[in-house]
């Protein structure tokens, strides 16, 4: 199966003031790793070049936090291919350069879709790998239809907008709630002229984190983010604001909702649109990097009760799976 490793120092700026290196650095050179191999598949055989556009990012968890200085190290594989999308499963690995040590810090899988160079709108055809066994085509055509599956759940509720709130309460929505709007340059975009999710992710992840922040008023860190969905492509030009708002609370960690909208002005205006979606957990660290409790969100309209029973469902989903997950090592 094709194969990729990248690697690179993390430096100051890609840091918080604590020295923590941002989640959405990550999540962008994962993105780099997985354009970058999916491409590569993509065009292997002869036929209309092409690029590969990221549809969808699976459950990222954050299991350790890198530092300045430490190198990165990303590998990627591709590990299961259907008729228009490519899976790719990258690894992250964090090394200090001083003493050789290293861990692994994240695990993601991504899935992108061929557009034609010549038309953006055309999804092209994805060469086939081989499979060792058979099983792993049958496993990766599961994963395959499961997210299918969740990609359009979550685009059927998308549809909310987040209104500034005068003189809000404190551990409110409304008082941590932020907002950053950004215009899409060439230096955003791959060679159709969208942006990269890469760069898309960053700013997501730049926004949760200062939601985060706002409500803690501590330093924070990206612990782990959910399934993000690209529902639509975002073209240079475009004026996108990037939303977030807490969502839950639990004693230790933070579910912050993000969404981008995007507004084309360029070539071809037309109305606002939803471009992605994303739910960030943060946790709260004291100066020596320790956790710290999490001041709990007062929720107050009907709405926001009823986004807080869901994210608490869907935290108790993940712990119920984690504790699945370590069942067999406590056994052995």
């Amino acid at each position: 199966m094709a194969f990729l490793q990248l690697s690179r120092i993390m430096r100051p700026d890609d840091a918080n003031i604590a020295g923590n290196v941002h989640g959405g650095t990550i999540l962008k050179m994962i993105e780099e790793a997985g354009a970058i191999i999916s491409t590569r598949h993509c065009n292997s055989q002869s036929g209309e070049p092409c690029v590969a556009a990221l549809a969808r990012v699976e459950r990222t968890d954050f299991l350790s936090p890198m530092c300045i200085g430490d190198v990165a190290n990303v590998s990627a594989e591709i590990t299961y291919t259907s008729k228009h999308s490519v899976e790719v499963q990258v690894n992250v690995l964090s090394e200090n350069i001083l003493t050789g040590a290293k861990r692994m810090t994240n695990r993601a899988t991504l899935w992108y879709v061929p557009l034609s160079l010549k038309n953006v709108d055309k999804v092209l055809e994805v060469p086939p790998i081989q499979y060792a066994w058979k099983e792993l085509e049958e496993e990766g055509r599961k994963r395959y239809e499961e997210q299918k599956l969740e990609r359009l759940v979550t685009k059927e509720r998308n549809g909310d907008i987040i209104f500034p709130v005068i003189n809000p309460e404190p551990y409110t929505v409304g008082c941590s709630q932020s907002s950053l709007i950004h215009l899409v340059g060439p230096s955003d975009c791959t060679l159709h002229g969208f942006v990269h999710g890469g760069v898309t992710m960053k700013l997501m992840d730049e926004v949760a984190g200062i939601v985060a922040a706002r409500h803690c008023k501590t330093n924070v860190v990206t612990a782990s983010v959910d399934a993000i969905n690209f529902h639509e492509k975002i073209k240079k030009g475009c004026v996108i604001t990037i939303s977030g708002r807490m969502t839950f609370t639990s004693n230790k960690s933070m579910e912050i909702e993000v969404f981008v909208d995007a507004d084309p002005f360029v070539d071809e205006p037309k109305e606002r649109y939803r471009a992605v979606s994303a739910f960030f957990t943060y946790v709260s660290l004291s100066k020596e990097g320790k956790p710290l409790p999490v001041p709990q969100l007062v929720v107050e309209s009907e709405d926001e009760k009823r986004r807080f029973e869901d994210g608490k469902g869907r935290y108790l989903q993940t712990k119920a799976k984690r504790q699945v997950q370590m069942q067999p090592l406590t056994q052995q």
